[in-house]
């Protein structure tokens, strides 16, 4: 069976840092699509980094520059590191990850629908 955990969430000020860690068993992230997604209160879920089969990334226009995702393949093992924090990216945040293999812009063009595998996901708040 395929699970992936996520952990790292809580809360923080503005401008504060974060660091998600989303362990997988029964599945390899090695070569595949793998990425992390954000569902704030009364939104839709939606992509925040993918990383692809070759190693390339996508981000969302809103955390560029502020967030990376990263991967250790030994520890199969999914990080997203949050920097320069803002009240607006408060939500819960998912880890997921499919069999498909891209770069990491056709891996975030997919979506949510393309994506086979999440964990429950990790509570993030950022206060003012």
């Amino acid at each position: 069976q395929v699970q992936l955990a996520e952990s790292g969430g809580g809360s923080v000020q503005a401008g504060g840092s974060l660091r998600l860690s989303c362990a997988a068993s029964g599945y390899s992230y090695s070569g595949y699509c793998m990425g992390w997604f954000r569902q704030a209160p009364g939104k839709e879920r939606e992509g925040v980094a993918t990383l692809g089969s070759d190693g390339s990334t996508s981000y969302a226009d809103s955390v560029k520059g502020r967030f990376t995702i990263s991967k250790d393949n030994a520890e199969n093992t999914l990080y997203l590191q949050m920097n320069s924090l803002k009240p607006e990216d408060t939500a819960v945040y998912y880890c997921a990850a499919d069999l498909a293999a891209g770069t990491g812009a056709y891996c975030y063009s997919r979506g949510d629908r393309g994506m086979d595998y999440w964990g429950k996901g990790t509570l993030v708040t950022i206060s003012s």
